[in-house]
């Protein structure tokens, strides 16, 4: 019987495709319930608190199940390959969502975003439309997609670092 190596790139696929899958599910129940659209953020916190969790629990699994040994860069390329596979899990999502399930939606959000900085005395009409055109350049799918892989690359890599530097034991 064969035994297969224990690598950090084969064992970071599930968490990475585990953790995409959560934000995939905080976005559809944002989306479904209308939270979305009205702008609520506190579903997606969860997430924020959920990706250290993961990529923690992740790093000490793999040391577990290799014999209690691990090395800052196991460490680090598991943090960093959870992180960019759950990144494009959530990319494709996105890129689902906004040109085949809703392509109308990006517009509803600037439209609503509009209407209430518009109820605010203090913005002018003019104010308003500037903001409006800043995030019409920043609301383009691809744009959002790379923005959101390098940062979640940055996080994965801080995580992974710090759980890297606490649990490391090498041989």
């Amino acid at each position: 019987m064969e035994t297969k190596e224990l690598t950090p790139g084969n064992f970071s696929v599930n968490y990475g495709l585990i953790l995409g899958a959560i934000m995939v599910l905080i976005s559809v129940t944002l989306y479904a319930t209308g939270m979305a659209l009205e702008g609520i953020q506190w579903p997606n916190y969860l997430y924020y608190i959920i990706f250290p969790v993961v990529i923690m629990f992740a790093i000490s699994s793999y040391k577990k199940q290799n014999n209690g040994l691990l090395t800052l860069s196991s460490a680090i390329k598991i943090g960093l390959l959870i992180a960019i596979i759950s990144a494009l899990v959530n990319v494709v999502y996105g890129l689902i969502f906004n040109y085949v399930i809703d392509p109308e939606f990006m517009g509803q959000v600037i439209e609503k975003t509009g209407e209430k900085l518009l109820e605010n005395p203090n913005i002018t009409p003019e104010m308003v439309e500037q903001q409006m055109e800043i995030m019409k350049k920043f609301q383009n799918p691809l744009l959002g997609s790379a923005v959101w892989v390098a940062l979640s690359a940055i996080f994965g890599l801080i995580y992974a670092l710090i759980g890297g530097l606490v649990m490391k034991k090498e041989a």
